[in-house]
């Protein structure tokens, strides 16, 4: 059963429909962004999270020290890093990692130390996704996550096209900049039951 991962949630209305609807991952954002959290933020919401669902902290190029910060305040179970990193970030880090790929053109899959990888358009939460056609993921070794302008639309073909370990979303389930609750049910609804329906 593919994973789902929501992303940029930022009140506890949004994490508890997320959770309660299904969700396996919740992703708080602390790079700048308009979905951006604070530590303290993210560590109150993280309090009605339940073990089940992991904690996700999302981050562009940090520092060790910043990763380290966030998952002892938050209680993170992941991290997942955008921008240029060097390997070494990934070793020896008290949780799982995900390294971010956007997918620009060449289709070339990093080789990586990280435990997953995300594949997401060039603009990371712009909403666009990407040349699926671009990617060829058949030699990965790791588990993957593909992010990338999904929502309930495009999600099912998203996962027969490329059998995910889980996918990601995050403007996907929004209505003018919000996370709208209803879309997030019908993200996770849709990858948790569309496909054995449409079989």
């Amino acid at each position: 059963m593919t994973k789902v991962k929501i992303c940029g949630l930022s009140t506890k209305g949004a994490v508890e429909t997320a959770v309660s609807a299904g969700a396996d991952y919740i992703g708080f954002v602390f790079a700048p962004s308009k979905r951006q959290v604070t530590l303290e933020q993210a560590a109150e919401l993280a309090e009605i999270i339940p073990t089940n669902v992991k904690k996700v902290g999302v981050f562009v190029s940090p520092s060790r020290e910043e990763l380290l910060e966030a998952i002892e305040k938050v209680g993170l179970d992941l991290v997942q890093i955008h921008g240029q990193v060097t390997d070494d970030l990934f070793v020896k880090l008290p949780c799982a990692n995900i390294q971010a790929v956007q997918v620009d053109g060449d289709g070339h899959v990093p080789s990586s130390q990280a435990d997953y990888l995300l594949f997401d358009a060039p603009v990371a939460g712009s909403g666009q996704t990407f040349d699926w056609g671009q990617l060829d993921t058949t030699e990965l070794s790791q588990p993957f996550f593909i992010a990338g302008g999904l929502n309930e639309d495009n999600v099912e073909e998203a996962i027969q096209h490329f059998t995910p370990f889980a996918v990601d979303v995050s403007s996907g389930v929004e209505t003018d900049g919000q996370k709208d609750h209803e879309k997030i049910r019908r993200f996770i609804e849709r990858v948790k039951h569309g496909i054995s329906r449409t079989k």
